[in-house]
């Protein structure tokens, strides 16, 4: 049967980002890569997990992580990853503010919902077929999800790193008990974690 999961790279007090994302600072002040330096400096050492990050049938994002803009689009703006952003799905992009689809290289389509995060969830999982469907981030849009108890699967990336401020995981999902899944692994840039969601 397939599950809602979702895979956040943090530190070890608790952030996915910094503050004030823009375009020269994609993961807000401070971050710069800090949280991901295991995906680009260990790519061989991590790639079941990084597979496994991209495995989905079809995800879910909000703006901020598809967008350093606010208010109305940017039509030029095609997000962060360049003509093949690395998804090869259906990605629904979680905005108050209505778009066009737009299909990238590779099997990508991002697609722009503007009624809320269960509509964008019924219609990722209609995507997916019987694949999951990943919640792709960021911290809000993950704890949106996870207060409304729609996260199955929960795999933490937890790098060795102290940010002291930014974007926190897990502020405003109430009362949640994670059941450990499997032996952590990692190495020496981060730790791998997966939890079961149990409500």
């Amino acid at each position: 049967m397939s599950k809602v999961t979702s895979d956040m790279a943090m530190s070890i007090d608790g952030y996915v980002a910094g503050l004030h994302q823009s375009l020269d600072d994609p993961f807000g002040e401070g971050v710069g890569e800090r949280l991901h330096r295991w995906m680009f400096d260990e790519p061989e050492a991590h790639k079941a997990v990084l597979d496994g990050i991209v495995a989905a049938g079809a995800f879910v994002m909000g703006r901020n992580m598809f967008s350093p803009g606010r208010g109305e689009w940017d039509l030029d703006w095609t997000g962060w990853w360049g003509e093949e952003p690395p998804y090869h799905a259906p990605v629904f992009v979680l905005t108050h503010h209505p778009r066009e689809p737009l299909t990238m290289k590779g099997g990508t389509t991002f697609v722009f919902v503007t009624d809320g995060i269960e509509a964008a969830l019924a219609a990722a999982r209609e995507a997916a077929g019987d694949r999951d469907v990943a919640i792709a981030g960021g911290a809000q849009t993950v704890n949106q999800y996870l207060a409304a108890g729609l996260i199955d699967e929960l795999r933490l990336h937890v790098a060795p790193v102290i940010l002291g401020r930014g974007e926190r995981l897990f502020d405003g999902v109430g009362d949640t008990n994670l059941e450990p899944v499997g032996t952590p692994t990692g190495t020496a840039l981060v730790t791998h974690l997966t939890y079961r969601v149990v409500r």
